[in-house]
């Protein structure tokens, strides 16, 4: 995506990666809530169409969780809610880092892509068996809608960690790498 759409919006499919980056002075605080406004339907308008197919399959039950992010009871591993939101405190952080570097002008031009895509995936790996794994508020609320219940009432961490894991990388990277 970051190839398909970066050039019009920079790849901001996420509420995270907006934040971090302004966090980290590359995006103006004056476009955030119209970003994650459109980042949010986009999300849900993606979870119907994933429901539309899905719910196509003969015995297709959607209180099986629809992707939906979860801690204790609903987390793939059973992990609880703490270690829930460190996992993902730490991986949107280094998600958002490796943004924040692939991105920097001073980096080679034309790979944050790459990084970027690798880092997701590999993110991607360690998270998936914690919580589903999150990294990206608008994706988590998208199924959550769905499924109601139990999802909606954990929702909350899916939004706050990640949050904190881009605030917390935009202003490091800030702070150690200065542009001048």
């Amino acid at each position: 995506m970051c190839y398909a759409i970066g050039h019009i919006s920079g790849c901001h499919i996420n509420p995270a990666v907006s934040v971090g980056l302004w966090a980290g002075g590359r995006f103006p605080a004056s476009e955030l809530i119209p970003y994650i406004v459109a980042q949010v339907l986009g999300a849900i308008a993606a979870s119907a169409t994933l429901y539309v197919i899905a719910s196509g399959k003969a015995g297709f039950d959607l209180s099986a969780g629809f992707t939906s992010n979860g801690y204790a009871a609903h987390s793939p591993g059973g992990y609880s809610l703490e270690s829930c939101l460190v996992a993902e405190i730490v991986l949107t952080f280094f998600f958002l880092f490796v943004i924040l570097g692939a991105t920097d002008r001073r980096a080679p031009q034309g790979f944050a892509g790459i990084a970027t895509g690798l880092s997701l995936t590999l993110i991607h790996l360690i998270g998936i068996p914690v919580d589903n794994l999150s990294v990206n508020p608008a994706r988590s609320t998208g199924p959550a809608l769905l499924v109601r219940g139990w999802a909606l009432t954990q929702l909350w961490a899916f939004w706050v960690a990640p949050i904190v894991g881009a605030l917390v990388a935009g202003v490091v990277y800030s702070r150690l790498f200065k542009q001048e």
